[in-house]
């Protein structure tokens, strides 16, 4: 199932999303959901046109986990070597914009670039997680940006104002609830150019250890936001660049660059 969050006439609620096509193309409805998605719930049957809404970010984590070089040929195409365990940092919930939602260019770098990601999305409260319980805890996944002021990393000994800006964590278009992430395709285009292509099973470290990692010292809750890392291809954005993750069995995210207010 597709859950999206959405607004509409001034009011937010989650839906769930019917039909095919694309965000762009129509075709799509969504069947209001009674409650949050996270326990169990029941569809209203109140239908709207996905046209007619405005996306949000699919969820509201309460903290954004991410994953740093855990693909080898990205690892490699920085310079950087894969280490014993994960990097782990985070990104902040003034980071998190949805699909087609803007992008704002930070005044304190000159060179942006994009990460295209499979974000997994948490549905309980959990901690210590063992590996075959993993599944449990997943309520779905989502595309994500890990949009990064480069410059600011390299100089910067802490990633928090490089991948923690406003705006550098665009999530969505929905939450994929039903879907085997272990070998999905995932690109990113710029302008309709295609810049990364890669695919889940080049992870260096599969989502289960990716959990069972980050549960051993802190506690998730529902909605929180797992980012796996970003295969190979990452380069920059410009001011007026309109760029897109897609990720198969899931959708398209896209949001447009644009120069900060």
């Amino acid at each position: 199932m597709r859950i999206a969050r959405f607004s509409i006439d001034g009011n937010v609620a989650f839906g769930a999303v019917e039909g095919e096509g694309t965000v762009e193309s129509g075709g799509l409805v969504l069947d209001i959901i009674k409650g949050i998605p996270y326990a169990d719930f029941e569809l209203s049957g109140t239908k709207v046109p996905l046209s007619k809404v405005r996306l949000l970010p699919p969820v509201l984590p309460n903290k954004v986990v991410a994953i740093g070089r855990n693909y080898a040929e990205h690892a490699a195409e920085l310079g950087n070597e894969v280490g014993d365990v994960p990097v782990a940092f985070f990104k902040p919930t003034t980071s998190v914009i949805g699909s087609g939602d803007a992008i704002e260019y930070p005044s304190f770098s000159d060179e942006v670039h994009y990460e295209a990601e499979l974000a997994v999305v948490i549905g309980r409260m959990c901690r210590e997680v063992p590996r075959e319980r993993v599944k449990d805890v997943v309520f779905g996944y989502t595309c994500a940006n890990d949009v990064t002021a480069r410059d600011a990393q390299k100089r910067e000994k802490q990633w928090a104002r490089a991948k923690g800006f406003d705006t550098s964590c665009p999530l969505g278009p929905w939450v994929e609830t039903d879907l085997d992430p272990s070998d999905l395709t995932i690109q990113a285009t710029v302008n309709g150019e295609q810049r990364q292509l890669g695919r889940t099973s080049e992870m260096i470290r599969s989502i289960e250890d990716l959990v069972v990692h980050i549960t051993e010292a802190m506690t998730l809750l529902p909605g929180d936001v797992i980012l796996t890392g970003t295969p190979a291809g990452v380069g920059p954005l410009h001011v007026g660049d309109e760029v897109a993750v897609t990720i198969e069995g899931i959708g398209t995210l896209t949001n447009k660059v644009i120069k900060r207010g």
